[in-house]
């Protein structure tokens, strides 16, 4: 899916490609860098889940904005 947005003020059009659902993306989160999956897709971010927390028994997930990953592996 690749998104285009419009520049400010001199009308230039600039793509970004977002990430699909199942793809690995990398980010970083309280300045450590992370790995994770996508499960979701919304307009403006994705949301990932990035481990596993056994103490709770359920899986970490936080929510990416689309600025600030980058696809390192694509689903398709």
């Amino acid at each position: 899916m690749t998104s285009v947005y419009f520049g400010n003020d001199n009308g230039e059009v600039n793509g970004m490609a977002n990430a699909n659902i199942g793809d690995i993306i990398t980010f970083k989160r309280d300045g450590e860098s992370h790995e994770g999956t996508v499960s979701g897709v919304r307009e403006n971010s994705v949301i990932v889940q990035y481990g596993y927390s056994k103490d709770k028994d359920e899986p970490l997930t936080t929510i990416v904005n689309h600025k600030n990953y980058k696809i390192k592996k694509s689903s398709k």
